[in-house]
């Protein structure tokens, strides 16, 4: 008869070593997730990566300062801005156009692509023109803008309204038009009716989709804030990015575009946070 080989059971020693090994092919793998300190420390990392490149090629001599400011001329740019030219002044203003502009989209917006995503015929009306505007950018309405609303505030708003507005309706729509057939015909069934089909199925349904909508449009809308200010306008951020860009000062040009860039990341985390908190049942 022959002989069937025993496998000796690993050693403690072996056992410890495969197992880091193991991490690591995990740690690696696709779609595994991280830790969240994990995720902040690679996140961080490539900040620090990225600041170190710049003071290399800045700091080294590798390019003018005319053309690109090292991280510590920004730095003292950045305190300048403060301390003489009322910087934070410019931020509140630029602030106040963005959340302001976007709030008026999202009321018109969201009601709107909730009405599309309910009712097909509303969306054979509206989507065709909802898709051409979405195309548009907001940029090229500024002309007009102007000649309509002058070059006040109204303007900016404005600006930031159109260059949101279309997004968010359309992505409302689809995510209310994606809901679940089965539980529509489950409500049918214990005996809701159109309207209680809207209000509690397919809203709280899209509530989650839709705040994901607004938080990444709102991230768009401060890119439509910069261009409303680089036109006839006498504070915020475009318009002091506009300045020293004349004076051809790249370390307020840059300490500007990183303010714009802080304030947008702790929006977005404002935003999930808050999207985490209202809808815990999510898989958001």
């Amino acid at each position: 008869m022959d002989a069937t080989p025993v496998m000796n059971p690993p050693t403690p020693a072996a056992a410890a070593t495969a197992a880091p090994a193991a991490r690591r092919r995990r740690a690696l793998a696709p779609l595994e997730p991280v830790s969240a300190s994990a995720r902040w420390l690679l996140g961080l990392g490539f900040f620090v990566f990225f600041v170190a490149v710049w003071a290399f090629f800045t700091l080294g001599g590798f390019v003018s300062p005319t053309f690109l400011a090292s991280p510590v001329t920004m730095l003292k740019e950045g305190i300048s801005l403060f301390t003489e030219y009322n910087f934070i002044h410019d931020i509140g203003m630029t602030v106040w156009r963005v959340f302001g502009g976007f709030v008026l989209a999202a009321i018109v917006a969201v009601p709107l692509g909730i009405a599309m995503g309910t009712w097909k015929s509303v969306e054979a009306f509206f989507e065709p023109f909802v898709s051409f505007c979405r195309y548009l950018p907001a940029s090229a309405f500024i002309p007009l803008l102007i000649l309509w609303a002058g070059i006040g505030e109204a303007q900016k708003l404005l600006v930031i309204f159109i260059g949101s507005v279309f997004q968010i309706t359309l992505m409302v729509a689809v995510t209310v038009g994606g809901a679940r057939r089965d539980l529509v015909e489950a409500a049918y069934t214990l005996g809701a009716n159109s309207r209680g089909i809207v209000a509690r199925v397919l809203i709280p349904g899209a509530a989650p989709g839709i705040a994901e909508t607004l938080r990444l449009v709102l991230g768009w809308a401060w890119t439509y804030v910069i261009v409303a200010e680089l036109i006839g306008s006498s504070s915020g951020i475009g318009h002091m990015i506009t300045d020293s860009q004349a004076l051809l000062n790249t370390g307020q040009i840059i300490f500007g575009i990183i303010v714009i860039g802080v304030i947008g990341l702790v929006s977005d985390f404002a935003f999930k946070a808050l999207n985490r908190k209202l809808f815990a049942w999510s898989t958001i």
